[in-house]
């Protein structure tokens, strides 16, 4: 007996067509969608066949206008090729517009390009980055301009992000065809016109990039050339080199560099040689107000981090000074912030003149204009320049400056070494310390020129310590030096001048210079007096003996830059000398007047004064013909001079009232019946010298 289930026929049949029933209902549906795609794709081909792009010129531009604060205007066709995986565009007849306050000149227009086309991978755009495949453009012209407060054409940062580098995606290919360049920038008395082509190759090997012109800069021929390599394939992780060629006059600039990102100027780096004659005509080219110098020759590596400009290996020479070190700019906030730290091993003296509007004294090195100003200099017997310093750079930089020079050569005065600190801020230039060394002593003190205001004001605050008149004065008279012994001094002026002259001719404040023990020839010390016949005696007899100096002062007061001397006495054994006198710094003359007043009886006796006369660069010693002067003024003198001694010693040094030397002297004058009183202390602090 069978108990299994039966099995049709129409069982089975319907058990197999089941899966092919399925299979049928997913190959329709497949082939509506594929039709409805490919209907989607004709209409669409259609459309775009039939379709005019330039419907959309107006909002294209518009949208242009509100991204770059400009008026954007599209007078060509526009044409779209949407349909790919590398779509593309291209537009004809592209202006932007000048801003509102820029000059009308020409067409008004800030660029005019004839034709611009962009292709693009679609792929890496649905990531959220911008592959450029091409970007060209014909016949582009753009003429910019930079007005005397410093706007620009090209800022199209609306005000809100001003000094932004300009930044491109990586574009795989990129050309210009007969591009064109209008540069005018009133700051910086710059101009230039030039040519800019980018395209495969341009007639030498490896060279696909160029950018070429002349002008004018500070009213001197102004070139430029800039080539690097094709536009083409660029990799965007390998860096794109190229070389610079700049001439401005006598100004040379050279430069091989890279941008370690293509089509990203907000870094880049270059191996840079200068020459000029000047570095602060490079102003014009780098915006960043330079001091004058004498003629340079340097070198360095330059290189930009967005807002940071650098040179490191800063070395060369200034004039007859070597320099080296490092310096760095930052930009992007209100004023640039220059910071540096310079060293010369060996600096000399006569460069630093063309800092404050002089010439170095080296007419070999010094360029024509500063030879010139030297000669005039020298020609008029004057000795600080009358050139106005350009406070309108000053003010528009700010910094923070360590210099320090190993050896001091040529100076007036036999220094060793010096160092300084300086501080610029909005118009306030402080050099706080300036020290200077020397073979025995020291002087330190501060500098301060606030150009804040109309007129520049000028603080000047210097001491000496530990000094020796014999390094100071190397004098000889017979073979030997005719004083020594310490010195010490301060000097503290105050002035108000465009130029060194005009605040030196204006000065208000003190001078002060004392001896507190020395040593004198004992001849000098005897003519002084004047007793003839010893003097005269110890002259021919070629004597070296010495007479101890008890003490030596001189004050001076300043007022509208006239230097008057309430104060000069000299205390020797024999004699005391004391005089006054006028140092006239707007003129630049003096006239001093010396007396001398023996001790002692003298049987032969010429009391004749002693004058200093003439330009402070070479004045005359002469000695005073009239009337033979009575003897016994000794004490007359003494209370000439010693009453406010004790008062004015201070002003160098607190200590000094109360040195064995000067206070003997005091106590002489009180042996002599002088009537000294002791003088109050000024209701001032007084730090001694180092």
């Amino acid at each position: 007996m069978n108990t299994g289930t039966a099995t049709t026929p129409e069982a089975v049949g319907d058990d197999q067509g089941a899966p092919q029933q399925s299979a049928r209902r997913r190959r329709r549906a497949l082939l509506w969608t594929a039709g409805s795609f490919l209907a989607l794709a004709a209409g669409a081909a259609v459309v775009a066949a039939v379709w005019d792009w330039n419907w959309f010129r107006g909002p294209l531009a518009s949208v242009a206008s509100a991204r770059l604060h400009r008026q954007v205007s599209i007078t060509g066709n526009l044409r779209v090729h949407p349909w790919s995986w590398q779509p593309s565009a291209t537009v004809d007849g592209v202006h932007v517009a000048d801003p509102a306050w820029a000059p009308k000149t020409g067409t008004g227009n800030l660029a005019d390009i004839d034709r611009m086309a962009v292709q693009i991978r679609l792929i890496p755009l649905f990531a959220g980055r911008l592959d450029l495949r091409l970007l060209e453009f014909d016949r582009p012209q753009a003429r910019l301009y930079r007005d005397a407060q410093g706007r620009s054409t090209w800022d199209f940062s609306d005000g809100a992000k001003p000094d932004q580098p300009l930044r491109l995606p990586p574009i795989r290919k990129f050309v210009i065809d007969g591009g064109k360049l209008d540069y005018r920038d009133e700051k910086r008395k710059l101009t230039f016109t030039g040519t800019i082509d980018a395209k495969e190759q341009l007639g030498v090997r490896n060279r696909g990039f160029e950018m070429v012109g002349q002008g004018s800069l500070n009213a001197q021929p102004f070139h430029l050339q800039v080539t690097g390599g094709p536009l083409l394939n660029i990799d965007r992780d390998k860096p794109y080199p190229f070389d610079a060629d700049i001439r401005a006059g006598a100004t040379y600039v050279t430069a091989q560099g890279a941008v370690p990102k293509p089509f990203d100027l907000g870094q880049f780096y270059m191996n840079t040689t200068a020459r000029g004659p000047d570095l602060s005509d490079l102003y014009g080219l780098t915006g960043v107000p330079l001091p004058n110098t004498p003629p340079y020759t340097l070198h360095g590596r330059l290189s930009r981090n967005v807002h940071l400009w650098r040179i490191d290996g800063l070395g060369g020479r200034v004039g007859s000074s070597d320099l080296t070190g490092a310096l760095s700019v930052k930009t992007g906030g209100k004023r640039p912030f220059l910071t540096a730290n310079l060293r010369s091993r060996s600096l000399s003296f006569p460069d630093l003149g063309a800092l404050f509007g002089g010439g170095p004294k080296h007419g070999k090195i010094a360029s024509p204009s500063q030879i010139a100003v030297a000669r005039k200099l020298q020609a008029e017997q004057r000795i600080f320049p009358d050139a106005t310093l350009n406070f309108d750079r000053i003010r528009s930089l700010d910094a923070d400056v360590t210099y320090k020079a190993a050896s001091i050569t040529d100076a007036p005065i036999h220094l060793r070494s010096g160092s300084t600190h300086v501080k610029l801020d909005a118009g306030l230039l402080k050099a706080d310390p300036v020290e200077l060394d020397l073979p025995q002593g020291h002087i330190v003190g501060t500098a301060q020129l606030n150009g804040r205001k109309a007129n520049a004001i000028t603080d000047l605050d210097l001491r000496l310590s530990n000094a020796r008149m014999e390094s100071l004065l190397p004098l000889r008279f017979q073979g030997a030096p005719p004083v020594a012994g310490a010195l010490v001094g301060r000097v503290k002026l105050h002035g108000t001048g465009d130029s060194v002259h005009d605040a030196m001719g204006d000065a208000n404040g003190e001078m002060m210079v004392v001896v507190p023990g020395g040593e004198i020839r004992e001849s000098l010390a005897e003519l002084a007096g004047v007793n003839v016949i010893k003097g005269l005696g110890l002259l021919f007899s070629k004597d070296q003996t010495t007479t101890p100096i008890r003490c030596a002062v001189a004050h001076f007061k300043a007022e509208g830059g006239v230097m008057t001397a309430d104060r000069l006495v000299i205390d020797t054994a024999p004699v005391l000398i004391e005089g006054g006198g006028t140092i006239n710094l707007d003129t630049e003359e003096m006239n001093l007047r010396v007396q001398g007043h023996p001790k002692k009886f003298q049987l032969v006796r010429l009391l004749a004064p002693i004058t200093l006369e003439g330009p402070l660069r070479s004045p005359k010693v002469k000695v005073e013909k009239g009337q033979a002067i009575a003897q016994g003024g000794v004490a007359l003198a003494l209370s000439a001079v010693l009453s406010p001694l004790a008062a004015l010693l201070p002003f160098v040094d607190a200590g000094l009232a109360k040195d064995a030397n000067c206070a003997s002297l005091l106590a002489e004058g009180k042996a002599q019946g002088v009537p000294v009183k002791p003088a109050a202390q000024p209701g001032r602090t007084l730090t001694p010298p180092h």
